[in-house]
């Protein structure tokens, strides 16, 4: 069984406080390690509904929780959330939603996939192998200028520019196919800096570019919007800034009046905030990032959706 273990579970379950009972969605299975704390608070008559796009994802999953009649566990990404719960929900009401944007131990760890510039492999990067373009084909097709801008702003790499024309260049001689040779082109341009590798930025701005992952996001948190039930609560655990850039716009829009009609004595119901805000930002704590270090950079944000006015109860 690959490992991996997940971030801020108890502050999550605090968050989302899930019921007996109760229908949950946990857009991000990766290797189950929400889903099953999920599951124990749901108790015998709640259930879970869990998403990963990764198909290793899903295969564990499935050998871990095979006798597991409360969980339904489906190949999709979490963009297409809404239309999976109205697919598997049944009429059950969604009482929360789970978002875990970090890459999975296992992705990382495995060289085959090509996430990680510390062991040589396939420069692939593809969540779901078997559907989109690799890192290699985007590096193989993408002019200077795109490859740039990908790397600047997915990657808020400085040096985006001077990394493009040289992997222009290297391409010119042999194409780049493996991990190790980018990352060494990378380190060739980059000088080290705070102790991170060079192709630090580099690969998760590749990454990030190969699944659109800010796209994606975008998409499942408005696909959580539309599901949540009054009362649900959205949970999203982020790992970096442009991430968590998104998920706080996106709840602080939800749950603000529209600027239109601010002031104004009378807000009709299309105005009216959908949600509110659930406490303040989470970061781990010292304990847990000496455990694990992946959890150094998790955020977590969570708000709760609102019946509007004149709604029926």
């Amino acid at each position: 069984m690959d490992e991996h273990e997940p971030v801020l579970v108890d502050e999550v379950l605090e968050v989302l406080a899930p019921s007996a009972g109760g229908f949950y969605v946990d857009g991000t299975f990766g290797r189950g390690g929400h889903t099953a704390r999920l599951l124990h608070a749901v108790g015998e008559t709640g259930s879970v509904l869990a998403l990963d796009r990764d198909p290793a994802a899903i295969a564990a999953g499935q050998q871990r929780f095979h006798d597991e009649p409360r969980l339904q566990l489906v190949q999709a990404p979490f963009a297409q959330l809404a239309q999976v719960v109205a697919a598997r929900a049944g009429g059950r009401l969604v009482c929360g939603i789970l978002l875990d944007l970090g890459v999975s131990s296992p992705q990382l760890d495995d060289p085959s996939r090509g996430f990680s510039f510390s062991k040589d492999g396939p420069l692939d990067m593809r969540m779901d192998p078997g559907h989109g373009e690799s890192a290699a084909e985007f590096l193989a097709r993408a002019d200077a200028r795109e490859i740039a801008t990908v790397i600047a702003e997915l990657g808020e790499e400085r040096f985006a520019r001077r990394i493009a024309a040289a992997i222009v260049e290297a391409r010119g001689i042999a194409p780049l196919l493996r991990t190790r040779q980018l990352a060494e082109l990378v380190q060739g341009v980059v000088r080290t800096r705070d102790g991170k590798h060079p192709a630090t930025r580099t690969f998760q701005a590749l990454r990030m570019y190969v699944n659109d992952e800010l796209g994606q996001l975008r998409a499942a948190l408005e696909g959580a919007h539309a599901v949540l039930a009054p009362g649900g609560r959205l949970a999203v655990i982020s790992f970096h800034s442009l991430e968590d850039r998104i998920v706080k716009q996106f709840m602080r829009l939800k749950s603000s009046v529209d600027p239109v009609f601010a002031g104004f004595p009378v807000i009709p119901p299309s105005a009216q905030p959908t949600m509110q805000l659930v406490g303040r930002k989470q970061r781990a704590g010292e304990a847990e990032v000496a455990r694990n270090p992946r959890a150094r950079s998790a955020v977590l944000r969570c708000a709760e959706r609102l019946r509007l006015s004149g709604t029926p109860a």
